[in-house]
Parts: C-alpha cells; sequence; structure tokens
C-alpha cells in the first residue's frame, strides 16, 4: 500500500504551544478542505460593569479578599453571582 504524500493532519490538541509550533512551519491554506464554517460566536465576549465605592469600602473589601486569598474583583463577582442564584 502507497503511503499518502500529504500525511499532515490537524492537530488534536488544545496546548498552545503545540498549536504555536505547528502553524511556525505550516500554512491554513494547506488545510482549507478540513476547515469548517461557524455559525455562532466561538467566545463570548464578557462585561465589564464599573461600580463606585467609597475609598474606605473598597479598601474594606480589597482587605476582605486578600484575607481568603481571592483578587477583590473575583471576590465582587463571588457576591453577585451568590446574589443573581439566591433569587
Amino acid at each position: 500500500m502507497e503511503k499518502s504524500l500529504n500525511t499532515r493532519k490537524l492537530p488534536q490538541t488544545d496546548s498552545i504551544q503545540e498549536l504555536a509550533q505547528f502553524w511556525d512551519t505550516h500554512d491554513l491554506t494547506d488545510f482549507e478542505d478540513e476547515l469548517v464554517e461557524v455559525s455562532e460566536p466561538v467566545f463570548e465576549r464578557e462585561t465589564v460593569v464599573e461600580i463606585r465605592l467609597p475609598s474606605e469600602e473598597a479598601e474594606a473589601v480589597k482587605a476582605m479578599a486578600e484575607s481568603i486569598g481571592v483578587g477583590y474583583a473575583d471576590l465582587i463577582r463571588e457576591w453577585v453571582l451568590d446574589r443573581i442564584h439566591a433569587s
């Protein structure tokens, strides 16, 4: 049996390093027959919400977050999600 001349395949990995190495040495046009059009969004964008707090309250939130080892934005997000799920 004769080996196919086109042995290149798209990598099946989530590794950024492996994908970067692959695409450094390959061209997308070589794989046009393997591409699939995607009609729905692939990445969902997050909405940034700005909140204003007096300095004392902001510092209190930061101190609370630091005491449990998380970022203050993560702590605030957790509070919002808890409130949403409690509804």
